[in-house]
C-alpha cells in the first residue's frame, strides 16, 4: 500500500515509523538501565556510589542490554517465541508477587531469583531445547515445569538469605495491613518491643481485594467476549457471557463496598 503514496509522503511515513521504533527501543533501554542502577547496583552492590559512578554503570548497562537484546533477537525464530518467553517469566514470578502479601519472609533476593531463574528456563525451552534432539514439550507443560522449578529456587534463596529489615517490614505493615498467619511473627515481635503496628484495628482486606480482582476480570472479559458474540450472531453464548458479566459486576459492587479504600 505504501508504494502508491507520493514519494515525499512515503518518506515522511517511513521516517515516522523509524522514529517511533527507535523511541520505543531507547525508552526500554533507559528503563532497563535505571533498574540495573537503582534497583540492583545501588541497592545490593554499592549503596554509597557517587553520581559519577552511577552514570558510568548506567552507560555500561545500556550497552550490555543492547548487546544481549541483539543476541536474543538473532536467536529467536519468530515473535511467538518472544511472547512465550514473556509468558514463562510471568508464570514463574506470578506466585511470588502474590505470596509477598501473605508471607513476611519474602525479600528482594527472592524476587531477583525468581526473575533470573524463570528467564533462564524460558530461554532454555524456546531456544536451547528445540536443538537438543529431545521430544518437544507442550506449552502448558513448559509453564507448569517453569513455575515448579522457579518456586523451589526462590523458596530456597528466601530461607538462606537474611530477611528484610524489621523497620521496613513494620512500615509496610502499617501502610498495607497485609495481616494473615504469614505476618504473625512480625506482629508478635513488634508487640514484644511495645511497637503497636496494629493501631487502628482495621481488618485485613487483602483477600477481599483479590476476590474483587477476580470478579473484575470475569466482568470485563465476559462483557468483552459477549460483545463479540452478539456481533457475530452467536446469541446463546453471548447471552451466557452477558449474564456472567452482569452477575460478576453486581458481586464486585457489593464486595468493593467492603474494601478499605482511602
Amino acid at each position: 500500500m505504501l508504494t502508491y503514496l507520493p514519494h515525499g509522503l512515503l518518506g515522511l511515513v517511513v521516517a515516522s515509523l523509524i522514529a517511533a521504533f527507535m523511541s520505543t527501543i531507547s525508552t526500554h533501554l533507559n528503563w532497563g538501565s535505571s533498574y540495573v542502577v537503582n534497583d540492583f547496583y545501588k541497592r545490593f552492590v554499592n549503596a554509597g556510589a557517587s553520581e559519577k559512578r552511577l552514570v558510568l554503570i548506567g552507560r555500561l548497562s545500556t550497552v550490555g542490554l543492547m548487546i544481549l537484546t541483539g543476541i536474543l533477537a538473532l536467536l529467536l525464530e519468530n515473535a511467538l517465541q518472544a511472547f512465550n518467553i514473556l509468558l514463562q517469566i510471568g508464570a514463574g514470578t506470578g506466585l511470588l508477587f502474590i505470596l509477598r502479601w501473605f508471607w513476611w519472609r519474602i525479600n528482594p533476593f527472592s524476587e531477583l531469583t525468581a526473575m533470573v531463574v524463570s528467564f533462564l528456563i524460558a530461554v532454555y525451552f524456546q531456544i536451547i531445547h528445540p536443538h537438543t534432539g529431545l521430544p518437544a514439550i507442550s506449552t502448558h507443560i513448559q509453564l507448569v515445569t517453569g513455575v515448579f522449578i522457579t518456586t523451589i529456587c526462590w523458596i530456597i534463596v528466601t530461607l538462606v538469605t537474611r530477611p528484610t529489615n524489621k523497620n521496613t517490614l513494620r512500615s509496610f505493615y502499617r501502610l498495607v495491613k497485609p495481616g494473615g498467619p504469614g505476618w504473625k511473627k512480625v506482629i508478635e515481635q513488634a508487640k514484644q518491643e511495645n511497637d503497636s503496628i496494629e493501631a487502628g484495628g482495621q481488618a485485613w482486606d487483602v483477600p477481599t481485594g483479590i476476590l474483587c480482582m477476580v470478579l473484575g476480570c470475569f466482568a470485563v472479559y465476559s462483557a468483552l467476549f459477549a460483545t463479540g458474540n452478539w456481533i457475530y450472531g452467536k446469541h446463546l453464548l453471548a447471552s451466557v457471557l452477558t449474564l456472567v458479566a452482569v452477575i460478576a459486576t453486581i458481586l464486585l459492587v457489593k464486595m468493593w463496598s467492603k474494601l478499605r479504600v482511602e
